[in-house]
């Protein structure tokens, strides 16, 4: 048998915890993976750690397979891994590594009071989803948990920290749970410091810097896989102990890879459970947004972020209930089988350009959870259409394509009315783009320019970590320079928005904010 050397990417997401193998091309073998749902624990949206753990471990070994039927007559080595997964949230571990409250996510909204003060403290932006402000509203609130803290991360960091014993964090997932200087690649000292005085008032055992995982640089070895880990992913022993692996991150940090957006000026927008649209900066903003984000790339750029908590939750849920209703009454596709969830997004998403420019009436608010950007603690995603309104699939598929993004488009709204920021083109990555032109059009006429998509966009964040993971293994140097060579042989589709789309969003975006009154009072009466 023939030995072929690859790197393996793994990010768990919001809803499928998935691995891919990429070769010395940087192009992908094989994948695995595996679903699961949050839910809430204590008011708390949460996932069990136990299923990440079991989840990984499955899609590790269905990755494994699927290249063993694939490549029959080769061996794989992998040479290299790395972690990715949800950012922010609230990972809290005693002294012995011991979980101390479940694994609040980033889709908790439930910090305004610690996000506002933290924010004017710092004179920075503090989102409510940050592990600071996490932190913060627990010892604001004098949760009985915060004075045994002695280690606090994030899933991937978590994942990364149980696979190698190694504390640590990419820049990109540090800079999500508290602010990092680009000067210094590491927390910034001048917040730190003002924190601590925070932890002295509240007379707890701790600093700061104490509880934080230490901040890498990418090109830097991050650990090696332990023997008993690498038993317990790969029984077989194809993922070896000793496989060195890549500082974790954030999959904010993956979409920008994955979309080679790392230089100033570059900018993409990540759509699938949440929706992010993000500028490399060239200078820093004038001041602070509640709306924005301000992190770093993975090779430390700033960056500002327009986050929304909800994308396409919604619209999944109403694409299983229309492959549910078609089973019931026995539609097969053209094959004779029965109907998959995956074929009812291939045919009705499409169905979105045939729709009337503003969807017909119909409005969308797919609000699973609360939504930071309309100053939502909790969400009820809800369905409005006027009396006139045209109730048809291909309106149905328009209005929620439009509200995955909407929000998202309320905090760009923000950075182009109060910052002056230009955008000429953005880059889609992740589920929303995976249906062909679809996701781009709507994109194009949500945001307002014009958007690309590349061969790869729905290959996911862990696409983008296994690449992180070979810039590991090759010694690439400057990061920019070498996604430069990975990406110079891509193929990318770009589209103008249609000037009735972004008249029929115009009106559409009217609507939308209007019925935010009706979410509210469906909110207050049944939360």
């Amino acid at each position: 048998m023939n030995e072929q050397e690859l790197v393996l990417g793994i990010e768990l997401g919001s809803t499928r915890i998935k691995t891919v193998l990429i070769d010395s091309d940087w192009k992908p073998v094989a994948s695995g993976s595996y679903t699961w749902q949050d839910s809430q624990v204590d008011g708390f949206w949460s996932y069990p750690l136990d299923d990440a753990w079991q989840g990984l471990k499955t899609s590790v070994q269905t990755l494994l397979g699927n290249y063993a039927e694939g490549s029959p007559d080769t061996t794989p080595r992998i040479a290299a891994a790395g972690i990715s997964g949800m950012m922010h949230g609230y990972l809290a571990l005693d002294a012995r590594d011991n979980l101390l409250v479940p694994f609040r996510t980033w889709r908790n909204n439930k910090t305004h009071r610690a996000s506002k003060e933290l924010s004017t403290l710092f004179q920075f932006p503090i989102p409510q989803r940050w592990s600071i402000a996490h932190l913060y509203e627990a010892i604001l609130n004098k949760e009985a948990h915060v004075p045994h803290l002695a280690r606090l991360t994030t899933l991937a960091g978590y994942i990364h920290y149980k696979l190698t014993g190694r504390f640590v964090l990419g820049i990109n997932e540090a800079s999500g749970m508290f602010p990092v200087d680009p000067a210094t690649q590491t927390y910034n000292a001048q917040y730190v410091k003002r924190f601590d005085e925070l932890l002295e008032e509240a007379h707890l055992p701790f600093r700061l810097l104490d509880l934080l995982p230490e901040v890498l640089p990418h090109g830097t070895e991050a650990g090696k896989i332990l023997d008993e880990a690498a038993a317990d992913l790969d029984p077989a022993g194809t993922l070896a102990a000793g496989t060195p692996l890549c500082p974790p991150e954030g999959d904010a940090g993956t979409g920008m890879i994955a979309t080679n957006s790392i230089r100033p000026r570059t900018a993409n927008v990540s759509a699938g459970t949440s929706a992010f649209a993000m500028v490399v900066l060239e200078h820093p903003l004038s001041g602070h947004h509640e709306a924005i984000d301000v992190f770093l790339t993975p090779h430390g750029e700033s960056v500002a972020m327009a986050h929304s908590n909800n994308c396409t939750s919604d619209l999944n849920d109403w694409i299983s209930l229309l492959t549910e209703s078609s089973r019931i009454l026995g539609a097969q596709t053209s094959t004779g089988g029965e109907c998959s969830q995956g074929d009812s997004f291939s045919r009705l998403l499409p169905l979105a350009l045939q729709g009337e420019a503003d969807a017909g009436g119909l409005t969308v608010i797919p609000y699973r959870s609360g939504e930071h950007l309309t100053g939502f603690a909790d969400g009820i995603p809800l369905l409005l259409r006027s009396s006139d309104a045209r109730f048809s699939v291909a309106n149905l598929m328009r209005a929620h394509l439009f509200s995955a993004l909407a929000a998202m488009r309320i905090g760009l709204d923000v950075l182009r009315d109060r910052e002056g920021a230009v955008l000429e083109r953005i880059t889609g990555h992740g589920g929303f783009f995976t249906t062909p032109e679809v996701g781009q059009k709507m994109a194009a006429a949500v945001i307002g320019c014009d958007c690309s998509v590349m061969e790869t966009a729905g290959e996911g964040g862990s696409w983008g970590m296994a690449l992180l993971a070979a810039f590991l293994k090759d010694r690439g140097g400057n990061l920019p320079d070498y996604l430069d060579k990975v990406f110079s042989g891509a193929s990318v589709q770009t589209v103008s928005p249609a000037p009735e789309d972004l008249e029929g969003f115009a009106t559409y975006y009217r609507r939308y904010k209007a019925a935010l009154a009706a979410e509210r009072s469906a909110v207050d009466a049944l939360t």
